[in-house]
């Protein structure tokens, strides 16, 4: 029997604009007025049916969200420069090296390394080769390669989906939801630290439960970083710095922050000894990898373009709350949360959904009364944990090849934890929704 493929993402964003037009002929018009006095009212109008307009309608979404695209494919370039130094990656096998025969101590330590990855600039398909150098030395160790997937795969995916600066997640979904970027950075950095924790006590136990061998592994052989190296890894750390301080204390925006990771690229190039046009080529490297994300991007702008001109987004909106009348602000959030986690079996690149799902949800959520704050994290918690499952993640694929691991035998050993993380999700949604939390 010949199997089914999943459709490509922009097969799917493309039906779902075609859907959207067949809806403007179907979905009564109507959009919310706000009066003088601050309230808002929402007002039938005539739909204004949507035909060939769903061309026009992608050039609309990215001149629309083309602060957004820049963004990403800057950012993307930097840190492929930043990888084509070799600096982190030879800082993270010293740093395994350092530790020695002290396993546990090892393991846990790349735990938090990845999930801090993933938490501050979007580990994600940077894991891969890792998964080859870590998997090979947890087996090495006693362990399985389960464990090498745990504290590598597994561990900057919690991160991405707790993310505090992390520039594809946060920094895309607040930038939708017009909120200061990195905003709200405390209780997220709570949500890492207790997500990461609770990671870290598992692998623990787990690395006790497994352990074949009373043996110690054999640590990677390395070289000592050179000077070049240090500078390189010291510049990322100042970046990272440097961000912090600047969405704080100076509100720096997109203009700012993407001038920031350009600066990160350049200098690290610099510091490795490239030359000018390797520097620029491994640039243009890195956007060109990551080009298809920034135009997920664009074109699922689209869709909100259809539906604004449609005059029936504020119609889907209105009917949205109605059906949620009564189930107060839990009940929402909760249900944007699902909305999120099941729209990523479908769709698991975070920029895509980001821009499918976040104009919906921004105004949705002031209608319900939950903070777009919360509206966000319900978006990262949605879209990170099932990341871990979904088949049509290519990252997770690439990096079960690179384990040797078939899908089937990760799915069962993966989906108890999977679901313990949703359950702690909802868990930690909720504060947002019952108590005043700074920034939110």
């Amino acid at each position: 029997m010949r199997k089914l493929k999943t459709p490509n993402t922009y097969v799917i964003i493309a039906a779902i604009i075609v859907l959207c037009a067949v809806m403007t002929w179907l979905v009564p018009g109507g959009e919310y007025v706000k009066a003088d006095d601050g309230t808002v009212t929402y007002e039938a109008v005539d739909a204004v049916p949507q035909t060939w307009q769903v061309f026009p309608a992608i050039y609309h979404g990215f001149v629309k969200q083309a602060g957004i695209i820049i963004f990403i494919l800057v950012v993307g370039g930097s840190f492929w420069l930043l990888n084509a130094t070799g600096a982190v990656e030879a800082g993270i096998k010293r740093l395994i090296a350092g530790i020695g025969k002290k396993d546990v101590i090892v393991l846990v330590t790349l735990t938090v390394l990845f999930s801090l990855g993933g938490a501050v600039f979007g580990m994600s398909e940077e894991t891969i080769p890792f998964v080859g150098i870590v998997v090979p030395l947890a087996v090495s160790m006693g362990y399985d390669a389960f464990m090498g997937m745990l504290v590598v795969y597994v561990a900057s995916n919690v991160g991405f989906s707790s993310a505090f600066l992390n520039p594809f997640t946060v920094g895309i979904a607040q930038g939708m939801a017009d909120l200061p970027l990195f905003s709200g950075m405390g209780y997220r950095l709570f949500c890492w630290g207790l997500l990461t924790a609770s990671l870290s006590v598992f692998v623990v136990f787990y690395a006790r439960k497994t352990k074949k061998t009373t043996l110690v592994a054999e640590t990677i052989v390395t070289e000592p970083l050179t000077k070049r190296q240090t500078w390189i890894l010291a510049t990322l750390g100042l970046t990272v710095v440097a961000l912090i301080v600047g969405v704080t204390r100076f509100d720096w925006y997109l203009p700012e922050i993407t001038g920031l990771f350009l600066a990160m690229g350049i200098v690290c190039g610099l510091i490795a000894g490239f030359p000018s046009g390797k520097i620029v080529n491994e640039l243009m490297a890195g956007a060109k990898d990551i080009l298809s994300a920034a135009l997920v991007v664009g074109f699922a702008s689209g869709i909100i373009v259809i539906l604004q001109d449609g005059k029936v987004i504020d119609s889907l909106l209105h009917s949205m709350q109605e059906g949620l009348d009564g189930s107060g602000k839990v009940g929402s959030l909760t249900a944007m949360y699902g909305i999120q986690a099941i729209i990523n079996f479908l769709i698991p690149s975070a920029t895509a959904k980001a821009a499918i799902t976040i104009p919906i949800m921004a105004p949705f959520s002031d209608l319900v009364g939950v903070s777009r704050q919360s509206m966000v994290l319900a978006f990262q918690f949605g879209d990170g944990f099932t990341n871990m499952i979904t088949p049509t993640s290519g990252v997770l694929v690439a990096a079960l090849a690179m384990a040797r691991i078939p899908y089937a035998e990760w799915v069962k050993w993966i989906w108890k934890m999977v679901l313990v993380l949703i359950v702690l999700g909802f868990l930690l949604l909720l504060p947002t929704a019952l108590v005043s939390l700074a920034g939110w």
